[in-house]
């Protein structure tokens, strides 16, 4: 049995299909009700990550977990030690954790401490582990849709600081072969996309997906970080516009961990804006 946590995100929504297509056991924690659109057979558990004796329950009898810190959750909460326990409590044999690249690149930037703290724990847990670096989201975009639909317009800072955002459907795809187990046992991947692009490259992908021109107007960075606050925690805030307005050189390179692990290349930004165009039209 595989429990998912995030089951709702842009990645678990992927991952939980994907394992329960694979004929896997699957159990989806959100905190909410169950939500729509779920497989047959998908058992749904209403749990909460930051308060571990919740998840007590839903890990009786799993072999493995996928740990995704959503909203407010990489800023605070209990110690992960708490969850760590009772992962032990449970036996579950595999732990997945899904990071973030700045854990490499960055490793003191305050607005990923939360989750340095939780990678040191599944490291130190005992259990087998696999750990996710992925870059930026390619989902992200998601936040254009309005001002595309309405004015076919691209709102963003930076527009020419390119970066190899990452289809969370591939970071599902590589979750899911770590949840399963096979060679990834003690492993880090990081998780990028094919090639850089910027941010007016994305709108020029959008346009392409689309058909219609769809133009970009640069925000500065204090517009930007009003506009970031309205969906994620303040603490990330600055930490976020760094990488995207002043990335490291690492921060541009692409990797190839999803090209090794899924015998494939990573797909690029117009890949997943071509999949999405529904929320765009």
């Amino acid at each position: 049995m595989i429990v998912v946590t995030g089951a709702t995100g842009n990645v678990g929504r992927t991952l939980v299909p994907l394992l329960a297509e694979a004929g896997e056991e699957v159990v989806a924690v959100s905190r909410q009700s169950r939500p729509a659109g779920f497989p047959a057979g998908v058992r749904h558990a209403r749990a909460d990550l930051g308060e571990a004796a919740s998840m007590r329950p839903v890990l009786e009898g799993a072999d493995a977990l996928f740990v995704l810190l959503g909203g407010e959750l990489n800023g605070r909460g209990e110690s992960p030690q708490a969850l760590l326990d009772v992962v032990e409590q449970a036996a579950v044999k595999r732990v997945v954790l899904l990071s973030s690249q700045i854990n490499a690149t960055r490793p003191d930037a305050p607005s990923h401490a939360r989750l340095r703290e939780f990678e040191a724990a599944v490291r130190a847990s005992g259990v087998d582990f696999t750990v996710l670096r992925p870059a930026g989201f390619a989902s992200n975009a998601f936040a254009w849709a309005e001002s595309v639909r309405a004015t076919r317009t691209v709102l963003a800072p930076f527009g020419d600081v390119a970066l190899p955002v990452v289809d969370p459907a591939d970071i599902a795809e590589v979750a899911a072969a770590a949840l399963r187990g096979g060679g990834h046992a003690g492993r880090t991947y990081e998780l990028t996309g094919p090639e850089a692009i910027s941010p007016r490259g994305q709108a020029a992908a959008l346009s392409a997906a689309l058909g219609e021109p769809v133009a970009f107007v640069e925000l500065s960075e204090a517009q930007a970080a009003e506009h970031l606050a309205r969906f994620m925690p303040q603490e990330l805030v600055g930490g976020t516009l760094d990488i995207l307005g002043r990335p490291l050189p690492a921060e541009q390179a692409t990797a190839r961990d999803i090209e090794q692990v899924l015998g494939r290349p990573a797909q690029s930004f117009g890949d997943w804006a071509a999949r999405h165009l529904a929320a765009f039209r």
